[in-house]
């Protein structure tokens, strides 16, 4: 599965990433945490960036808010306009 570079927003794990994470002495619900680790990670990133301060001071409620508000907007002004593409 190739991505294009600018689809990061909706792709959380690169094929080089998800390929190391396959080949992993991991168990399947391992494996799957690693990705889910490791899309989280981007994610909290973004949040942080938005928020223009360091990814170890963001607090909950602010990625509460960040989620509200990413939802609310694929809601009012649809999917391609959210961060989250889901």
């Amino acid at each position: 599965m190739d991505i294009a570079p600018n689809q990061s927003s909706t792709q959380f794990l690169t094929l080089d990433e998800s390929t190391q994470v396959d080949a992993a002495l991991l168990s399947s619900p391992e494996k799957f945490l690693t990705r889910l680790t490791i899309s989280s990670l981007r994610i909290l990133q973004h949040i942080a960036q938005e928020y223009k301060i360091p990814i170890e001071e963001l607090t909950t409620k602010q990625i509460i808010a960040w989620f509200e508000k990413d939802a609310k907007l694929r809601r009012e002004e649809g999917v391609e306009e959210a961060f989250l593409k889901w």
